[in-house]
């Protein structure tokens, strides 16, 4: 079983073109490191004390099986989403999420997504394909998160720094949308006009 702990920092971005994304951090020099489908459970317990304090315990399956907790650091930033990250691999998904509800903790959204990774040096570059549009996640330093950003030729004031739960939400409240699962199959006949949000999730100037 192996632990990790960190500060994860990273900002996102819409993509209207991922595919010419992905040529431009190639050509970088990132090495992709393969695209997966991942399934995510969310994870709360029946006074929603995790969301309500700000925190997050997924269950992600992909390649692999994680479970990842994150609370807000002292300091919010208005420049980066910052988290403090705990993550551990575990060996059966079904057996973990049995435990967790043996603790009085239950399943309180789903969510999948496509996700190509791309690594350069230090930094992770994420192509992510959601049920409502695609985008780019870039972790790493502050430094070198604006760094690449710029090299990327991508705007620092249309950098988003919501998760994409929270953009969920603000798609499905405007929508009305009667799910709460973020599953292609939900999104199947509907349309999102990410165009038409960026307004409400861009951070804009620092």
């Amino acid at each position: 079983m192996n632990t990790m702990e960190q500060l994860e920092i990273e900002v996102k971005f819409y993509l209207p073109d991922i595919e010419r994304m992905q040529r431009r951090i190639l050509a970088l020099g990132a090495e992709s490191k393969g695209r997966v489908f991942e399934n995510n459970v969310r994870y709360e317990d029946e006074n929603s004390t995790l969301i309500r304090k700000k925190s997050l315990l997924r269950l992600r399956r992909d390649a692999k099986t994680i479970l990842t907790f994150k609370s807000s650091p002292p300091v919010a930033s208005t420049e980066f989403k910052v988290f403090n990250e705990l993550e551990v691999e575990v060996s059966d998904f079904e057996t973990m999420n049995r435990i967790l509800e043996n603790l009085g903790l239950h399943p309180e959204q789903l969510y999948e997504k496509w996700r190509e990774t791309l690594i350069l040096d230090q930094t992770g570059f994420y192509l992510d394909t959601m049920p409502y549009g695609t985008f780019l996640e870039i972790e790493g330093s502050e430094k070198d998160i604006r760094t690449y950003a710029a090299s990327l030729g991508l705007n620092w004031q249309k950098r988003i720094l919501l998760n994409y739960l929270e953009i969920f939400k603000i798609i499905r409240q405007t929508l009305s949308l009667n799910f709460k699962d973020l599953t292609f199959k939900n999104f199947e006949n509907i349309r999102v006009d990410m165009a038409a949000f960026l307004g409400k999730l861009e951070a804009g100037d620092p």
